[in-house]
């Protein structure tokens, strides 16, 4: 009977190990496999950008309206700076066009990231029979 009892311990211990062979071999193959997947440049993946704001208006896309109630979100960097007497204008760019901003915040410089919210604005310019008019944002 000691004899059987042994040889069942031997059985049961060789088959715990070979399971722990088995899933450590397992966990190993897995673990390979997907770092030798793994893309080193991130730039390649095809991942949407997050970003601040995630209802941000692309500046081409912003048409003159009729309704002066229309606010939009633009981010972009400043390009250039307009001083007025109580307020400043700020040329916003981003990939796709540049706009003007009026407000009165005083604290963006040339180069700074800013996301801007601001109600669209359309100036009319006729000068010669020509119409050089242009929108802009009001924050």
């Amino acid at each position: 009977m000691p004899e059987l009892f042994q040889q069942f311990t031997f059985i049961q211990t060789l088959k715990v190990s070979s399971f722990r062979l088995f899933y450590r071999w397992l966990v190993f193959c897995l673990v390979v496999g997907l770092v030798s997947c793994a893309n080193d440049e991130p730039s390649q993946l095809n991942l949407p950008t997050l970003k601040i704001g995630a209802n941000v208006t692309k500046i081409k896309n912003i048409k003159p309206t009729e309704n002066e109630k229309t606010t939009v979100y633009i981010q972009g960097k400043v390009e250039k700076i307009a001083p007025f007497i109580k307020q400043k204008a700020y040329l916003i760019a981003d990939a796709t066009g540049k706009i003007w901003v009026v407000t009165s915040q005083s604290s963006f410089k040339v180069g700074q990231d800013v996301v801007v919210k601001g109600k669209v604005k359309y100036k009319s310019i006729p000068l010669a029979g020509q119409e050089y008019g242009d929108i802009y944002l009001k924050e």
